[in-house]
């Protein structure tokens, strides 16, 4: 049974869990990552109920051993690792920490090198695989308050662009999703309650997701490196 990872996987209505569910459906078997147990094992109960193969695995992103153990949990099965890992981190540079920017960019870019590490060296034997990474607004521009986010994934995004080219020649396609304005999902919603008056202006968890599927689906005489994906109301 083909197996997927994804790692960064929170509430039932947020990218990471939607992709779980979306792969699952689409007949993978799907070891949900993320650091905190319940909100995997929500997911994976979920999964399971609906007739799919799912299993909760915590693990922190920056730890080379979790990484590590996580591929290891896939086995020679894998063949779709998804990074969705990384929080936004706002803060002007005056006023910031060394700390501060740099958990931003191990959460960010450190962890999407030792995750896309540990998907190529299992892939690239089997000369077959799909490793995606999810972006944002900031991997493509910088923005006045959000210096350690823009160049955190500014630099996951050009670590993916590198091993999309340094492993297509073994058959890993390797793609990169940039989410170009906020979800309509549980954190915006937890954070800011009156946005659901607003929900039109939030980009769809699904659409997104549709958006994942597309890039591995595509045949190998037809690949993308880079989906933006946007609502018709933001401003780029």
């Amino acid at each position: 049974m083909k197996t997927a990872i994804v790692i960064g996987v929170g509430p039932d209505r947020g990218l990471g869990a939607r992709l779980c569910k979306r792969f699952a459906a689409d007949g993978l078997k799907v070891i949900v990552a993320g650091r905190t147990l319940s909100a995997l094992q929500a997911v994976a109960d979920d999964i399971i109920k609906a007739g799919g193969a799912a299993v909760p695995i915590v693990a922190d992103a920056t730890s080379e051993s979790d990484v590590v153990a996580l591929f290891d949990a896939a086995g020679e099965d894998l063949d779709l690792a998804i990074y969705n890992a990384g929080n936004n981190t706002p803060g002007k540079i005056i006023e910031m920490d060394a700390d501060y920017f740099e958990q931003a960019w191990r959460v960010v870019c450190f962890g999407g090198f030792l995750f896309g590490r540990e998907a190529v060296r299992r892939m690239v034997p089997k000369k077959a695989g799909t490793l995606l990474f999810t972006g944002a607004s900031a991997s493509l521009r910088g923005r006045a308050g959000y210096g350690a986010f823009n160049a955190s994934k500014a630099g996951l995004r050009t670590l993916a662009q590198a091993m999309a080219k340094e492993y297509a020649g073994d058959g890993i396609h390797v793609g990169h999703v940039v989410v170009d304005g906020a979800i309509a999902g549980d954190k915006i919603f937890s954070r800011f309650p009156d946005a659901a008056s607003r929900e039109d202006s939030l980009i769809d968890i699904e659409g997104i997701v549709d958006g994942f599927a597309f890039l591995y689906r595509q045949p190998e005489r037809a690949w993308s490196f880079e989906l933006d994906v946007r609502t018709s109301k933001e401003k780029w």
